[in-house]
């Protein structure tokens, strides 16, 4: 019994771009992580990255009306103090992230550049505290 030659050749450019679309996606989107004392520790990755990036948040830092106690210390004397500050909105703030992580964190990260390079983009924590 002869195969049909067409339909061959379809099953094989069929089988041939599922392969490259694995291989082209199978390191691209969004991991669970944990920050190490040396790097960052992947779930799904056996080894520790040392290099990884770490997102930025540029912006504008809107603060709500609120008020601030607390106490006043002198030489001879202690005062207690309540400061009411308005509303306000601070231009051109910057969020480090990185400088807020410690190790043992937990962390979303995101793998661009076809896999090579990976984003820590925030802190992951629990629902429940």
């Amino acid at each position: 019994m002869n195969k049909d030659p067409y339909g061959q050749l379809a099953s094989s450019l069929f089988s041939s771009f599922h392969k490259q679309t694995r291989q082209a996606l199978g390191g691209v989107g969004a991991v669970l992580g944990t920050i190490t004392s040396t790097g960052l520790k992947l779930d799904d990755f056996k080894h520790e990255l040392q290099e990884y990036m770490v997102a930025e948040l540029p912006g504008l830092l809107s603060l709500s009306r609120r008020t601030v106690e607390g106490a006043m210390s002198w030489e001879g004397g202690q005062s207690a103090v309540s400061l009411e500050l308005e509303e306000a909105e601070l231009e051109d703030t910057l969020l480090k992230l990185n400088q807020g992580l410690q190790p043992g964190d937990r962390v979303l990260a995101v793998r661009v550049n076809g896999g090579n390079d990976v984003v820590v983009v925030c802190k992951v924590v629990s629902a429940h505290g």
